[in-house]
């Protein structure tokens, strides 16, 4: 393989080795049949987008699992999603503050333990929060000193240490799920993640580390069976925008949470879906295009193309990641592809040879027998 890259040679696409699927269909339907059964555990699950997440899959049959600091929030949301119509019962709150890892290995823990399968089947990482103190990381104050104070970075602690630990506990736990049940690990981002946020650099760090957090990943988890996915939804007005966000939007528009319960709930119900990015924002018209046609005028093939309008929020971002990548990536992709086929075979020899030390233990056995005898 030659070490320059060509924009045009096909050999340089990485999508088939980290197992990639197809760019997400928005306008395609989907069915929710999956939700039914599966375990999903959620962090900042008891507010916001993950309160959201939690009664709409619920009512599909899910068996939920929050997390959050917000305890009284979160029992009091866990015993409306076992009264609800059509909900499996199986419905569990945990004390968890995303930023300690004991807090996060003893939520992973009773998960299994409340499952009916005694297995997790996704994980959505979504704890997050926005500090809009005056204490501005862009506006430091009183250096000067003799014994200056550090930046506050709590929302780094929150949004990316919490999601790293989350994120290695659910690449742990997913891989022990029996086969055939799905393997899924949801991050959620935000338009924070693609685009700049002055005013909230911490924020907006802690999120586009949480996209590069997905791009690595969905290049490997798959060793481990494991689908990654990541949601970025724009302003939406839950509990993260406050008064004082909505201000600065006024005459503007923000997102719908239904948009973005409908985005998450296609990555998670479609098992299909993996290494995949939604972004979701207000709806906006797009001009469509319609289904050529040929029509014959003056001996001459002419194309008419019908022209429509829809509503669109979601789209897919980060499509084109894999499909022609640098050198570094290629061999380390191919690398891994290698070893687990080696591991494949390696498992296979010794199957075989356990298979023929069996027979000829047995052999040997029915030989002393008839001696004896």
């Amino acid at each position: 393989m030659p070490d320059t890259m060509s924009a045009h040679d096909p050999s340089w696409s990485a999508v088939d080795m980290a197992k990639i699927s197809s760019p997400v269909n928005v306008d395609a339907p989907y069915s929710t049949a999956n939700l039914a059964g599966k375990t999903i555990l959620i962090t900042g699950g008891a507010s916001g987008f993950g309160a959201a997440f939690a009664r709409h899959w619920a009512a599909h049959g899910a068996h939920i699992i929050l997390g959050d600091v917000n305890d009284a929030a979160g029992e009091q949301l866990a015993a409306e999603l076992r009264s609800l119509s059509g909900s499996s019962g199986h419905h569990h709150y945990g004390h968890c503050d995303v930023r300690s890892w004991s807090d996060q290995v003893a939520l992973f823990k009773l998960a299994v333990s409340v499952s009916p399968t005694s297995s997790i089947d996704a994980v959505v990482a979504g704890a997050g929060i926005v500090d809009l103190s005056t204490n501005h990381f862009d506006l430091p104050r009183g250096l000067d000193k003799d014994d200056p104070p550090p930046p506050p970075l709590n929302v780094l602690s929150v949004n990316l240490t919490g999601v790293m630990y989350t994120s290695h506990l659910a690449l742990f736990y997913l891989r022990r799920n029996p086969e055939g049940r799905d393997r899924h690990l949801m991050l959620i981002s935000s338009i924070a993640g693609i685009a700049p946020l002055p005013g909230q650099t911490e924020y907006t760090v802690s999120k586009h580390a949480v996209m590069g957090l997905f791009r690595a990943m969905r290049g490997t988890s798959w060793r481990q069976g494991v689908r990654v996915n990541v949601l970025a939804p724009y302003f939406v007005e839950t509990s993260l925008l406050p008064w004082q966000g909505m201000a600065l939007l006024a005459g503007g528009v923000v997102g719908e949470v239904m948009d973005v319960v409908d985005a998450a709930t296609r990555l998670m119900a479609d098992h299909e879906i993996v290494g995949r990015g939604l972004v979701v924002g207000p709806k906006g018209v797009v001009d469509t295009q319609g289904i050529d046609s040929l029509e014959e005028e003056g001996g001459e093939g002419l194309v008419k193309r019908d022209r429509g309008v829809k509503e669109q929020a979601v789209w897919e971002i980060f499509a084109h990641d894999y499909q022609r990548v640098d050198v570094f990536v290629w061999r380390y992709l191919a690398m891994l592809n290698a070893a687990k086929r080696i591991r494949g075979w390696v498992g296979t020899v010794k199957d075989l040879f356990g298979i023929w030390k069996g027979r000829r233990a047995a052999a040997k056995g029915k030989g002393k027998g008839k001696a004896v005898s």
